[in-house]
C-alpha cells in the first residue's frame, strides 16, 4: 500500500478528498495537520504521483496556504480495509443520534436514534464537527412530515437522519459518484429508501419543488453561488441549514444570507467550525 501524506489546513482537506476520492484513492486519514491517502502500491505510478500534484495545486491556488510537499511511502503488507474499520466506531454526535458503522451493531436506548452507515470514501461518519453541528441543529429544526432537500449528501448521514427525525421525505444529492452510490447503500441499510431520493449531480439536478428545509454541509467557496438556487427551492417559510463552516467564513456567509434575503437565526460552534440556521 502506497501512503501520500498531504500537509493540508482543515477548510481544504474536504475539497482535496472529494477530487483525490475521484483518481483511485481506497482511504483517507486525517492526522493532524496531515491528510493520508491509500493508494494500492499496484496502482500507483509516476503519472498518477503527478495528477496528485496537479489536483494539489489546483485546490490550494485560492487559498494563502504555499502548494504542500507530498510525502510518499510504501507501507509494508497488511490488512488496511480491516485497520481502518477499527477506527471508525459507533459515536454519539448530538442528544439523541447515534451513529455506527455495520460492523460495529448499537442496541438503541429509549429516544436514541440509531444511524447506521458505512462511509467508504464519502464524508460524513460523525467524527467531523461539521456533520456533527449540523446534526444537532437538524434536532431542532426537522418538523414530523416536513419536506427536506441535502445538497452534497455525501454518505447520506444527514439526509437519512431527517427522516428518522420524522421528515416525511426528502431529496438528497452528490456530484461524486462515489458519495451517490454509498448513499444509495446507506438510505438501503437504514430502512428510507422509499422516502428517499438521491440524484447525482449539482443543485440543477434537484426538481423545482419548494422544501420546508434545505440544509448544505460544503465549503463557503461552494455554498455562496449556490445561494440563489438553493433559496429558489424553499418554501416561502423555510429554514436553511448551513455547515462546513470555519469562523473566520462567518462574516462572509451571513452577508451573503443577508444578500439572498435571509435572516440568521442561530449559530453553533465546535473547534474552529460553525453552523448557521437562517429562514425567509
Amino acid at each position: 500500500m502506497i501512503e501520500i501524506g498531504i500537509a493540508a489546513t482543515d477548510d481544504l482537506r474536504d475539497q482535496l478528498i472529494a477530487l483525490l476520492g475521484q483518481l483511485g484513492v481506497e482511504g483517507f486519514w486525517e492526522d493532524d495537520d496531515l491528510l493520508k491517502c491509500y493508494v494500492p502500491e499496484q496502482r500507483w505510478s509516476l503519472a498518477l504521483q503527478e495528477e496528485f500534484r496537479r489536483v494539489v495545486a489546483w485546490v490550494v491556488r485560492s487559498s494563502s496556504q504555499p502548494v504542500p510537499d507530498i510525502r510518499i511511502q510504501t507501507l509494508p503488507d497488511r490488512n488496511w480495509n480491516d485497520e481502518w474499520e477499527k477506527t471508525i466506531q459507533p459515536l454519539r454526535v448530538s442528544p439523541r443520534i447515534v451513529i455506527t458503522p455495520s460492523w460495529h451493531p448499537y442496541q438503541a436506548g429509549p429516544e436514541e436514534i440509531v444511524l447506521t452507515i458505512d462511509p467508504k470514501m464519502s464524508f460524513g461518519t460523525g467524527y467531523h464537527e461539521s456533520t456533527r453541528l449540523m446534526l444537532n441543529l437538524m434536532e431542532r429544526y426537522v418538523r414530523p412530515g416536513c419536506t427536506l432537500l441535502d445538497v452534497g449528501t455525501g454518505t447520506g448521514v444527514l439526509a437519512i437522519a431527517a427522516l428518522q427525525l420524522g421528515a416525511a421525505n426528502a431529496i438528497a444529492l452528490d456530484i461524486d459518484e462515489w458519495s451517490y452510490t454509498n448513499a444509495m447503500e446507506n438510505a438501503h441499510r437504514n430502512g428510507v429508501s422509499d422516502r428517499l431520493t438521491i440524484l447525482h449531480g449539482d443543485i440543477t439536478a434537484a426538481p423545482s419543488l419548494r422544501h420546508d428545509l434545505v440544509i448544505a454541509n460544503i465549503q463557503r467557496s461552494v455554498l455562496i453561488p449556490i445561494l440563489p438556487a438553493m433559496r429558489s427551492r424553499m418554501k416561502p417559510n423555510g429554514t436553511l441549514l448551513l455547515a462546513g463552516l470555519l469562523q473566520g467564513d462567518r462574516d462572509g456567509m451571513t452577508a451573503s444570507l443577508l444578500k439572498e434575503g435571509f435572516t440568521v437565526r442561530e449559530e453553533v460552534r465546535e473547534n474552529e467550525w460553525i453552523a448557521l440556521a437562517a429562514t425567509l
